[in-house]
């Protein structure tokens, strides 16, 4: 179902190298794949659904849980990401069917995450703009 998106995703230089580490896939195993979704729908509900978001393009770590990494891989970490790829529109509240669009992809990309991306033991992703 999300194929085309992932793809194109794959492409960006900065999506691309979002990957689960080996601290998060535990995690993902020891929560199991339904609170993951939980917290997904949380943090999307919270984060990202209102209409306005006080600190819109900064709400969503680098780091810290694996839905946070799966919105920055899905780019589904801020209103304006959501508008660029996924024609998702700012300025108004996000629909149910667009919060579970959005909760289904990170569920769908941590899913894919779990079983293909694999962490060099010891390496660190650098942002240098953290």
């Amino acid at each position: 179902m999300y194929e085309q998106l992932f793809e194109k995703l794959s492409r960006s230089a900065f999506r691309a190298r979002f990957c689960l580490t080996e601290k998060d896939k535990r995690y993902v195993k020891e929560k199991g794949t339904e609170t993951i979704r939980r917290h997904a729908e949380d943090f999307i509900r919270t984060r990202l659904a209102p209409a306005w978001i006080e600190n819109d393009g900064k709400q969503t770590p680098m780091r810290g849980h694996p839905v946070f990494i799966a919105q920055h891989g899905t780019a589904t970490c801020c209103r304006g990401c959501l508008r660029k790829w996924h024609k998702i529109p700012e300025g108004r509240e996000m629909t149910e069917e667009e919060i579970t669009y959005v909760v289904n992809l990170l569920m769908e990309w941590i899913s894919l995450q779990m079983e293909e991306c694999e962490e060099k033991e010891g390496e660190q992703m650098s942002f240098p703009f953290l």
